[in-house]
Parts: C-alpha cells; structure tokens; sequence
C-alpha cells in the first residue's frame, strides 16, 4: 500500500492517524489526492469513502462541498451509512430481498423496510478495499466480493479507480468480473453541497439543478419502481431546464410525499447505451460553485437528504435535512425483477465497467 501526498501541508485538515486500524485483518488508511490547480480528494479505503473534496468558490475561497466523518471509527457507526460511500453488489432497492436467475431463486438480507438497499447488511460500503495509491491524482482500489455474500452469487472481482483529473474532475472507473451468472449495479454515494460544510450545514434547497431526463421510474410507497417509465413533463420531477430544487419539494405529488422529497432515479437521455453523456448539472447560486456529472449509466439516482437528521460530521460540521443532493449514477432499482429494464446480469466471460465522473467549476 502506497500514498505519497502528505496531509500536512494540505487543505484538508483531517488526521490521517485517525483512519489508520486494521479491520478483518485488512489495513485502512486516509489518501490524499491533488491536481495541479490545488484542488484535493481525501478518499478511505474503508468502504471506498470520499471523505472530503475541497474546492474553490467565484472568489477563490475553498471550502468541503462533501458530508463526511472524521474517523474511521465515526463512519462504522454513522447514522448514514453510505456517506459518501462506495455502494454494492446492488446500489439501490430489490423487492423483499429476493431476485431470480436462471430458474434459481436467490434471498437477500432485509435492511430497508421490506426491501435490500445499497447491497444488504455489509454492503461495500463496510468492507476494506485494497488500496494502491499510483500517483498524487490517482488512487486504485480493488475488492473481492466472494459466492455468496450477503446472498449473491458468484465470486466478483472488482476494480475502481478514483482519478483528480486538472479539469477539477473526479473520474470514478469501475471494472468488474464473475465466475458465476450474477447480478451487479455499482454507484458511488457522495453527499454534495456547493455551499460547502458548516454548522449547520446549509440545505441544498436553493442549488439549481439541471437532470437530462425526460422520463423517470415512479415508484410505490415503499421505494420500489412500479416498473412504469413516465414523463417528467408536467411535474416537480422536471429538472429538463435549470430549477431551484426546493422550489416544488414540498408539493403533495404523491410521488415527492412517497420520498419525503426527491428519492429517485432518473431515465437519462442516450444516443446509445453505455455512451459516455450529460447526466446533470448543479450550480449554488451564492458561492458560484458548480458540479457536473457524466455516466455512462442509464440512470441518475436524485437523492436530497430528506432522512439527514443533523448529526455530526467532520470539522464540528452538522446535516441537518436536505443540507445535502446525491446524483448516484447506476442502473435502474430492482432491475432483477423488471425484465424492460436495462439488464444488470454479469455473466461469466463478460466484463462490467462503468464510468462516472464529478466536474466541479465556477460561475462567475
């Protein structure tokens, strides 16, 4: 294990001491990325967590534009689990836990009302990844999720590389492989807000925000798609134009009072599957920050922080509801059970990669 930028003379404040233990037999450490305009990424190999992201406003003022923890110990038993976390072998939901393949019948752990999220009880968000830090802007990580964990099959072997491009972008590069027909649908769980951490946190419910969808996956009152692709023409689900997010937040359109705000995936506008594309856009007005997010997923997850209930993070900060927006770029939930979606089986032979990447910028 390698890491060769130093946390002393860096904008990120966090002790990298408090990161360091061995879990599972596994050593987790704090790594520290930075690009030559001195924008930095601290990433923990437990879990995958991006940490921190500092980055300047219009004035040049840098602040962290993530929700996160201090300690490795404060992210093993944070109310969120998945604060910024790296999320699998299944981001989002799968109906009662169960899914079928090839005639066979596999259960999953229940963790989220009568459902599996996020991967079950330990998700990839609580493991240990191995870590190779190849250079200051680039960390590797690489995980094998074996046959059976947390009920899914087969042994998945998988790679994903976090790079701070000079273009103060954050490339997420996923590569997975199974020895057995599986199911797979990987995201990565960052928590934004432009305004940057403080306490409290801001709500992100003055953030303009732009999603290249027309259509979306409405769900049930339980979070699962009812396996309908509908137009977000007409409703507070469109985001086609540049809006304010807390602008209809609050409407009792069923599917905002299902989310208690917005919770959902969004069906992306594609020439053709798997391009690399727009998926949304995210400016806060008052510092001039903004974030732009590729994939090269079908879906964008909008989540907005509706279950944050004002616990503690790094730096004293607080996140209270909503002081926080999640674009988690993946497949469609419970895709296992709605054949019309876009296939998430990774069968033996193939290989599964998927790239996402987080742009951040000024408006002047």
């Amino acid at each position: 294990m390698t890491h060769n930028n130093s946390l002393s003379d860096s904008l990120i404040k966090l002790d990298p001491t408090a990161f360091q233990a061995e879990v599972n037999g596994k050593v987790t450490h704090l790594f520290l990325l930075k690009n030559k305009n001195g924008v930095e990424i601290a990433v923990t190999n437990y879990g995958g967590f991006v940490v921190s992201v500092m980055v300047p406003d219009k004035n040049g003022e840098y602040a962290d534009v993530v929700l996160g923890h201090s300690s490795l110990e404060d992210y093993q038993k944070t109310p969120e689990p998945y604060l910024g976390s790296l999320v699998g072998r299944y981001g989002n939901r799968i109906a009662d836990g169960k899914f079928t393949l090839d005639g066979k019948e596999y259960t999953l752990a229940i963790n989220n009302g009568p459902n599996t999220l996020h991967g079950g009880l330990t998700g990839f968000n609580a493991v240990v990844w191995d870590a190779e830090q190849l250079n200051s802007q680039t960390l590797k990580l690489n995980y094998l999720s074996v046959d059976g964990e947390e009920g899914f099959p087969g042994n998945l072997s998988i790679e994903v590389v976090y790079h701070l491009s000079n273009e103060n972008a954050l490339e997420i590069s996923y590569q997975a492989m199974t020895d057995k027909k599986t199911v797979i649908n990987l995201t990565q769980h960052s928590f934004f807000n432009l305004a940057g951490t403080a306490d409290p946190t801001p709500t992100i419910c003055d953030h303009i925000l732009t999603i290249n969808a027309d259509h979306y996956t409405p769900m049930d009152k339980v979070s699962i798609p009812t396996g309908e692709i509908a137009p977000v023409s007409g409703t507070p689900m469109d985001f086609r134009a540049p809006r304010i997010v807390g602008e209809r937040i609050e409407d009792s359109f069923e599917q905002l009072v299902f989310g208690k705000g917005y919770d959902h995936c969004y069906v992306l506008n594609k020439k053709e599957a798997g391009e690399l594309s727009f998926a949304a856009r995210v400016v806060d007005p008052k510092s001039g920050r903004t974030l732009e997010v590729y994939t090269t997923e079908p879906g964008v997850q909008l989540y907005t922080g509706n279950w944050l209930g004002g616990f503690a993070g790094k730096y004293g900060a607080t996140y209270p509801e909503r002081s926080a927006i999640c674009l988690e770029t993946q497949h469609f939930p419970d895709s296992p059970n709605k054949p019309h979606f876009p296939s998430v089986v990774l069968g033996v032979g193939e290989v599964y990669t998927q790239k996402c990447i987080y742009k951040f910028g000024v408006e002047k």
